[in-house]
Parts: structure tokens; sequence; C-alpha cells
């Protein structure tokens, strides 16, 4: 759900960069040369003439701009935030009609608006309708129409997390009411119905609660066993809730058992297909063998069977059902024989595959796909990350000739390890590729004069950026300075 953050540290994302140098590089201190000993005395003490080191490129100096608020204003208002405006904001004008009895439909049939809300949150976030999308948008409108029509495809692709957490709020709240209606006319509902109806709304709003930004980007696990285990919950007492609902008769106050009033409500199908769509990416669980290479103690390069299109984020995990985690997927193409997940130290479960590095893994073998995904809409882009979120923006370059690549870390090649510096190396040409070495230039580059450079001269369209929430920040607001179209890492996703 969309909300205010603050400065959450990094996560374990592929949409979220790491393990970049964000302060000063800072010149080791100088040796001494043993052999330069000087003549002269001072004091009658000799001394030893100091060797200095080779002057390195100054690091960047330029004063933080200040960003006018209305790009801040534009910036925090995206198409995220504007989904669940509209999508929570018609329900509430619908639920205040119904509550004023100006709207009885929306008495009548709370329970069918409660599960088809839901229906449509879980829909947003469901692999196999996201990745169908994202096909036909590539498919129907690449290069060809305007700019500014290419571009709304990326941000409505990139945003359906707005409507995820709209009608799914919406749903809590039209189900609270339901309840309270309940309770209100309680001689005309059963005990059970009553009590069944609590239950329910306790674990939806569990699992909503644990799904704001805060809890998921700074409780990971917290908010997997919540919004997943304490979901699955609330759908069995969803079903039981409408089955109840549907087969007790208020006026006679008897059972009705024969089920045929029950398949005709509309609450009942929803709730089928909200069943469907949380259980379907389940279906593509499976347990394969990977090749774990360790380059440094900060990095695992997980390798796996088969190549991928670009574009492509994946699922792992230890365990069949508990702790995913998501990387960016770095291949050659469909045709490669294996691609590869980066996974920076930032937590337990990364840690564990330095640590104890293990020979299969579970994962989702349908990936879904990622902002990435649609830079088959634009002619030319700029594909920009820090540290770990190169995994997530390699394989746009490697597999398209037309993308441009600013990769800014520390020591790449000796973090990140032969393989990937090997993919760089033999698939992207020199002319559009700029690596910057923090440790090795002296601290962090201009990035937006870095950007703004190869946007004009590469003759670019858009800018995908890959960074933590620093330097996320700073390029968005840059570019939006700049009038470059830019989409940056979510964080209120």
């Amino acid at each position: 759900m969309s909300g205010d953050l603050k400065h959450p540290e990094p996560a374990a994302d592929p949409e979220k960069g790491g393990l970049e140098v964000t302060h000063e590089f800072v010149l080791p201190p100088a040796k001494v040369n043993e052999t330069a000993i000087s003549e002269g005395k001072t004091d009658g003490v000799a001394t030893k003439e100091v060797a200095s080191p080779p002057p390195r490129p100054a690091p960047s100096t330029k004063p933080k701009r200040k960003v006018s608020r209305w790009i801040l204003w534009q910036l925090w208002f995206n198409t995220y935030r504007k989904f669940f405006v509209l999508s929570f904001g018609l329900n509430m004008i619908g639920l205040a009609l119904a509550a004023s009895g100006h709207w009885p439909y929306g008495v009548e049939y709370t329970g069918a608006i409660v599960v088809a809300n839901f229906n449509v949150a879980i829909l947003m976030r469901n692999e196999v309708f996201g990745r169908l999308l994202y096909w036909i948008v590539n498919t129907c409108f690449a290069k060809w129409p305007p700019l500014w029509f290419r571009l709304g495809c990326t941000s409505v692709l990139q945003h359906l997390g707005g409507i995820h957490s709209g009608c799914a709020l919406s749903g809590v709240v039209w189900l609270l009411f339901k309840v309270v209606w309940n309770f209100r006319h309680m001689r005309v509902s059963h005990d059970s119905i009553l009590i069944l109806g609590v239950v329910t709304n306790v674990a939806v709003m569990v699992s909503a609660l644990s799904a704001f930004p805060w809890v998921r980007n700074n409780h990971h696990n917290v908010f997997e066993r919540h919004h997943r285990f304490v979901g699955w919950i609330g759908i069995i007492f969803t079903w039981a809730f409408v089955i109840l609902g549907n087969i007790y008769d208020p006026v006679a106050k008897t059972w009705n058992l024969d089920g045929v009033n029950l398949v005709r409500q509309q609450d009942f199908w929803f709730t089928v297909g909200m069943t469907v769509f949380v259980a379907l990416p389940w279906f593509f669980v499976r347990e394969v063998p990977v090749d774990i290479e360790l380059p440094s103690s900060k990095v695992a390069i997980i390798r796996f069977g088969r190549g991928m299109q670009q574009g492509l984020l994946g699922r792992i995990s230890r365990s069949s059902i508990m702790e995913y985690h998501a990387f960016g997927i770095v291949s050659e193409g469909r045709h490669a024989k294996y691609h590869y997940m980066i996974a920076g130290v930032q937590g337990d479960f990364t840690r564990s595959l330095v640590e104890d590095p293990p020979k299969t893994l579970w994962t989702r073998e349908l990936k879904f796909a990622g902002v990435s995904n649609t830079s088959t809409l634009y002619k030319r882009g700029i594909r920009v990350c820090t540290g770990t979120g190169i995994g997530a923006a390699l394989s746009t370059c490697i597999q398209s000739p037309y993308w441009y690549l600013i990769w800014i870390g520390s020591s790449q090649e000796k973090t990140f390890g032969p393989t990937i510096s090997g993919l760089i190396k033999k698939n992207i040409e020199p002319e559009r590729l700029m690596l910057w070495d923090s440790k090795e230039r002296g601290g962090r580059p201009d990035t937006m004069k870095l950007i703004r450079e190869a946007y004009y001269s590469f003759g670019a369209e858009v800018v995908f950026v890959t960074s933590n929430w620093i330097g996320n920040s700073e390029i968005t607001q840059g570019c939006k300075e700049e009038g470059i179209p830019c989409f940056g890492t979510l964080w209120d996703f």
C-alpha cells in the first residue's frame, strides 16, 4: 500500500541496488620510502622522504541541489498513488452511499463487493496475469506509438500495485461494514455467521497491515509470514463466511443445504476466482539444482539452467513455501545455457547463501516481469544501477544493442567476480558502457552529469534506475528537473 517513507535501509530486493560506496573515498596513508633518505638533517635527526601515491580523480563535490516542491510532489504523487486514490476513493464513495441508504445494492450485496475487491487486488500481483499484460503491451506497442503513450504504458505496468493496495484496503473496509451491519441486525443473523465475520475481519486486517511499506521493506520475514499465511487463513474463513451466509435463511431461520442458492450468488464465484488466483503461481514451484559462485564475501552469484528473456525477476527459497526472496535475472537470452541471480549479503537468507551454499533451491519457474521488461517499447534507453542493482539491469543491456549501461559501484570486478565481468565484456561494447568504480576513481561521480551526457549522445528516450533509496531519489529528481523521462525503484509497493 502506498505511504510515506523515511529512509529505509536497502532490502534484499531486485529493484533496490545495494553495496555501493555512499561516502567519500579516503586515500590510504602514504607509505615510507625506505631508500629515499635525505642527506640533510633537522635538529640532528635524520628524516625520511615520503613517497606520495599517484593522484586520483577527485570525487564529486557538487553541492546538493534544492529540488522544487512541485517536482517533489509530482514524484510523490506517482501513478501508484493515483491508482490507489482512484480505486480506494471510488470504493469509499460507494460505501458512503450504501451506509446512507442511497445505494441498496451496496447493502444487499456487500459480500460480493468485498470479495470482488480482493479478487482485483490479488490479480494485480498474480505472476501469470502480469506476464500476460506485459506481453500484450510489448507486442502491440513496441516503438511505433508516440513516446508519451509508451511512457504511460510503462508507468501503468510498473504501478499496478496501487490498484492492489487500494482494492485490498477497500475490501477490508467493506468487510468491516458488513460485519457491523450483521451485528446491528443480529436478530436475523446466526451466531456462527457473526463469529466468522469477526474472525475473517481480523485475519484480513492482519494480512493488510503486514503489507504496509515500512513493514515490508524493513521486516521482510514478518511481512511474508503474516501477509501470506494469515492471508491464506483469511481465505479459508472467507469461504466459511460466504457459504454459511448464503445457505442460512434469515426468515425461516433454517439452513438450506441443497446448494442451489449458494452457486447462484456473486460472492461464491468471486471467492472461487480469488482462490484460483492465489493458488495458480504455486503450481509452478520447483526444486532445482544450482551452482553458487562466491567471488567475495559480499555477493553470491547463483547459476540456474536455461536462458531467459530480459526484464524478468525470480523468487527463490530454501523451503517450498517459506521465505521467498526476489532477485533480478541475468541472462544472455532464451538461447543461453544458464541464467544467474546476484544476491548481495544484506540479511540472514543472503548471508546463508555465502556461508552455507546450497546445492538446490526452490523457485517459481514462471518468472515475473519487472519494469525493464518494457525496454522493448523504446528505440534507445539508459540503464543506471548501483551495486547489486546490476542483477536487475544487466540482461536488458546484454540482449539489446540499443541500451546503454551505467554501473556505479566499488571494485565491481573484484566484488562480483569473473562471471558477471565476463558477461559484460562479451556482450556490451565499450561505446555503450560506463563502469564507475568509486574506489578506483576516488569517490562517487556526478551521476546526473553521466546520465545527461549519455542520454543526449546516445539518443535515448528513457532512463531506468535501480538504486538504493538515496540514489533513486537523487537520480529521479535530477531527471525530472532535466526533463528526462525516468523510472526509478519503487519503495511503496
